[in-house]
């Protein structure tokens, strides 16, 4: 390998014209393989790809052409020879022609191909890409493509048109991989300006939850790219199921909720290659249930502050395709679900489906798609913890707290579904205090009748088991309360709401030691980034600062796991978050007992981050849940072993437990268990060492 590069590079210096050695270094992070590669490999490589359209024209004979630059990923990006002869690495591109029709917002696309179903024998139409035109080198890294296929005679010159390339760079012979990228380019072939685009969602909306948009094949990776396809005129022949993005967008994340999937017809998309996309087992994290009512977040996607032209089209021009697609058991020619009253075009639509309406769980768009448990009719509740008293060795402290609604009024005890106050320690790690109780490192309080609240709603509390006499180092204490609401009262439209209030935590001192808070590990916003807002436990526990209390490494699930289906499953924070994240990608069953001794299965989980050539369940971007690069080894060698009954090795010791919940074979668990010993510990960090060759950062770089 480093004679064929040190040949190669020999060659590429005494090419005139190209200026390698000292070129600009390229932009890489710690997830790019990139970035851990030889300094002079990088130099003369250049690793990445950018395509950057410079312009586009349609000749009055329907020729479209169009010019772009090919260059690397630097700061000032260098020209790469497609060719792959001069600079390392043949680009390869595709394109797609397209325009939007006078008075139509979705795209119509002159690039296409009639498929033919081996399945039902029928033929489609579906817009595509073309690598079939000509190439004329202009400069150094550009590049005139000419189009195979022709705009028809009777183009309109004045209606927006769009030019995308998509494609990738193979660098795979220098150990980094295969890049990708694609661009559009918006004109009007008559010159005069752009004043009407497709912008609806923002492909950083799509990678808050996806981390990096990456379809068919990986070379598809903004939703301007995907729009000049995915468009009206474009249908799976398969299936006869549309690919048109709202439609098809729609019915992915909807996915197990589709009430005609719920009704037993699955959800598929039949691909390239006859390849099966089946979406029915999909659930939207943003998604919300409670007591029945059930809430779907659309702001998750249709974010209104990414600048989108059209980012709040969803509320102000409903249509029957978008609406039909989640709600796919609405005949609208008929009237069938939608009040038997037929809608023959989308004219009135927003008539009735007003953006917001006077209230909540009625027919707008906001209000039609409201949790009751986040309906702006709540008075809300707000706790804040003041202080804590006695909270030393050997007394229960007595925990101050004030219980308020949203406007800062008293809240009644008596009115209150649930308030509880938990209590742990040390904060080194929590799960090894005994507190007489049977839940593992930690107390729970939840009765209301032991609560003392006043008229203006400062409330106390005496935690009924003591703080151990031989305690050491920082403790917590922290509170969750829950009200149960009725809303529009009296109506046909009552509706219940539960909620919770957000979770505070306390830490104090039980041995005059300076208090130190326990480490943070993930995010609480991070969590919500994909699921809005994450609320557990009949919507008690929303903060990961919380949820640790009681996820420690020594809790199970046996008081909840029926006899017949022992041993017990670890719920250690790391080990529970790892294995449903995994989900399909687990090696073993994964199934959790909850309260009501409530199965929960996780492996169909499919976990939303892409990887780089287009699948999803990429596990390796650690930071999408991990601050601070907590992932990185070595952990405090203080931390606890996992009490984990049904792993491969129990006890799990801390390290292992956070490896193996996401590497699950029999390999990754023998591997650990031959670094691991009795008397020394774990000697992970010796090859995973955050400055070693197999570091968690490096083994996981795409």
């Amino acid at each position: 390998m480093r004679k064929r590069i040190g040949l190669a590079l020999a060659a590429v210096v005494g090419l005139a014209g190209l200026t390698l050695i000292g070129a600009p270094e390229p932009e890489f992070t710690i997830h790019d393989r990139a970035y851990y590669a030889d300094p002079n490999l990088i130099n003369f490589v250049r690793p990445g790809l950018d395509f950057k359209i410079l312009s586009a024209s349609i000749g009055n004979d329907g020729t479209i052409k169009a010019r772009v630059r090919i260059q690397d990923r630097a700061a000032n990006g260098g020209p790469l020879d497609r060719s792959g002869i001069q600079t390392p690495g043949a680009v390869t591109a595709s394109w797609v022609a397209a325009y939007i029709p006078k008075g139509q917002t979705q795209y119509v696309a002159y690039t296409t191909r009639n498929p033919r179903s081996p399945i039902t024998g029928q033929t489609a139409i579906q817009a595509t890409g073309e690598n079939t035109g000509a190439y004329t080198k202009v400069a150094d890294g550009e590049y005139e493509y000419t189009f195979t296929t022709k705009a028809p005679a009777n183009f309109d010159k004045t209606a927006t048109h769009s030019i995308g390339i998509y494609g990738r760079r193979d660098l795979s012979e220098f150990d980094l991989g295969t890049n990708y990228d694609d661009d559009v380019f918006n004109f009007v072939p008559d010159g005069s300006a752009v004043t009407v685009t497709r912008d609806v969602i923002r492909t950083e909306s799509c990678n808050g939850c996806h981390y990096q948009l990456a379809f068919h094949g990986g070379t598809r990776r903004s939703m301007e790219m995907c729009v000049l396809c995915h468009t009206p005129q474009s249908t799976d022949p398969d299936t006869g199921n549309t690919v048109d993005m709202p439609v098809m967008t729609h019915r992915i994340h909807m996915g197990a909720d589709l009430p005609s999937v719920q009704a037993g017809t699955p959800y598929r998309i039949i691909g390239n290659n006859q390849s099966v996309a089946d979406y029915s087992k999909v659930h939207f994290p943003a998604n919300s249930i409670a007591n029945e009512r059930r809430g779907f977040n659309c702001e998750i996607c249709h974010e209104g502050n990414t600048g989108a032209a059209q980012a709040n089209i969803w509320l102000t021009k409903p249509s029957r395709a978008a609406c039909g697609s989640c709600h796919d058991n609405v005949n609208f020619a008929t009237g069938e679900g939608h009040v038997d009253l037929p809608q023959v075009s989308d004219s009135q639509c927003s008539t009735c489906h007003t953006p917001q309406g006077e209230l909540d769980f009625d027919a707008s768009i906001k209000g039609a798609h409201m949790a009751a448990e986040f309906s702006n009719m709540r008075r809300g509740v707000v706790v804040e913890i003041l202080k804590v008293d006695d909270g030393v060795a050997g007394k229960a402290p007595t925990v101050t707290f004030t219980l308020k609604d949203a406007k800062g009024n008293a809240i009644p005890l008596a009115e209150m579904n649930r308030v509880a106050i938990t209590m742990t320690g040390p904060t080194w790690d929590y799960g090894a205090t005994n507190f007489g109780v049977s839940t593992p490192g930690y107390v729970t309080d939840g009765t209301l009748s032991t609560f003392n609240c006043g008229a203006d709603g400062t409330c106390t509390h005496t935690m009924s088991k003591a703080i151990p006499a031989d305690a050491t180092g920082t403790y917590a204490v922290g509170i969750e309360a829950r009200i149960i609401e009725h809303f529009l009262e009296g109506t046909k439209k009552e509706t219940e709401g539960e909620y919770g209030a957000v979770n505070k935590v306390a830490y104090f001192s039980v041995d005059g030691t300076p208090v130190a808070q326990r480490r943070t590990v993930v995010s609480t916003a991070k969590c919500n980034q994909c699921h809005g807002f994450l609320s557990l436990h009949g919507t008690n526990r929303n903060q990961v600062e919380y949820c640790v209390f009681c996820h420690n490494p020594k809790e199970t699930d046996i008081g909840r796991r029926p006899a017949d289906k022992r041993p017990a499953e670890s719920v250690d924070f790391r080990t529970m978050i790892h294995m449903i994240h995994t989900g399909h990608d687990l090696e073993r069953e994964y199934t959790v007992y909850g309260f009501g001794g409530t199965p929960h299965n996780y492996n169909e989980v499919g976990y939303p981050v892409f990887t780089p050539s287009g699948g999803v369940g990429d596990r390796r971007v650690c930071s999408m849940c991990h601050v601070n690069g907590s992932e990185n080894l070595p952990l405090d060698k203080s931390l606890l072993t996992v009490n984990n009954p049904r792993g491969l090795i129990h006890p799990t010791p801390p390290q292992t437990a956070a490896c193996t919940s996401c590497h699950t074979s029999v390999d990754a668990a023998a591997h650990a268990a031959v670094n691991t010993d009795d008397a020394l510990g774990e000697s992970c960090s010796a090859c995973h060492g955050s400055s070693r060759d197999f570091s968690v950062a490096r083994t996981h770089a795409r």
